[in-house]
């Protein structure tokens, strides 16, 4: 039942924001802008980690400068202190593990040892090894944000007591493999316009016709 609901989810979706299309990205670089991205907006982030690349455009000079100038650098970004810390020390593992600041090695292993590997740096959790195996390497993963999560068990794609893990096993499960860097994208898309997390905009949903919790008629 719920691959037809997320097929139909899919489409309209896609006729209200587009069909996205993977850019190429440095899997180094989305792996850090990413860590950065915990706990803060995406405008904040990316502030930071532009001031961290154009302070230290090679990441050699960052692993060599104080972490406290690099603090400094991030510190738009929220958590400097951490993210500081753990951004070091997933670079010197990086560097010492593949010989250089790179990860590009991971494309010639599989998924599952991709994702082991990536989980196993400091600070890399599921949603956001998944992000880099997704936008970097197009593996079959699909990423679970705090707006995919929220949209997609208020409209009953996945149980309402599913925890992330358990939502983007169903998610993967459910999904059409081609289609996961869309629903991805175009979920975290409606879930900053539409469903947001206070005041969801129910009139102006277009996906109230398969939403559990309009049609049940339930607060969010």
């Amino acid at each position: 039942m719920n691959s037809h609901k997320v097929k139909r989810c899919i489409e309209i979706l896609e006729r209200l924001y587009g069909t996205p299309e993977p850019e190429e990205q440095d899997p180094l670089d989305l792996l850090i802008l990413t860590i950065l991205s915990q706990n803060t907006t995406d405008v904040n982030s990316l502030r930071a980690f532009r001031l961290l690349k154009s302070a230290y455009p090679r990441y050699q000079d960052l692993t060599d400068a104080p972490l406290k100038d690099v603090e400094e650098k991030i510190r738009v970004g929220g958590l400097a202190e951490i993210k500081s810390q753990r951004i070091a020390e997933v670079l010197r593992k990086v560097q010492e593990d593949s010989g250089a600041f790179d990860l590009r090695f991971l494309a010639g292993m599989t998924k599952e040892d991709a994702d082991r590997y990536l989980q196993s740096l400091p600070g890399v959790g599921p949603k956001t090894s998944s992000v880099v195996l997704l936008f970097s390497f197009g593996f079959a993963a699909l990423p679970v944000d705090t707006h995919v999560f929220r949209v997609s068990r208020r409209l009953g794609l996945v149980p309402e007591e599913a925890g992330i893990a358990e939502v983007q096993r169903i998610l993967e499960a459910i999904t059409p493999r081609e289609k996961y860097f869309s629903l991805h994208l175009n979920l975290i898309r409606h879930g900053r316009r539409v469903c947001r997390a206070r005041g969801p905009l129910h009139q102006q949903c277009e996906l109230r016709e398969i939403c559990d919790h309009y049609l049940q008629g339930r607060n969010p």
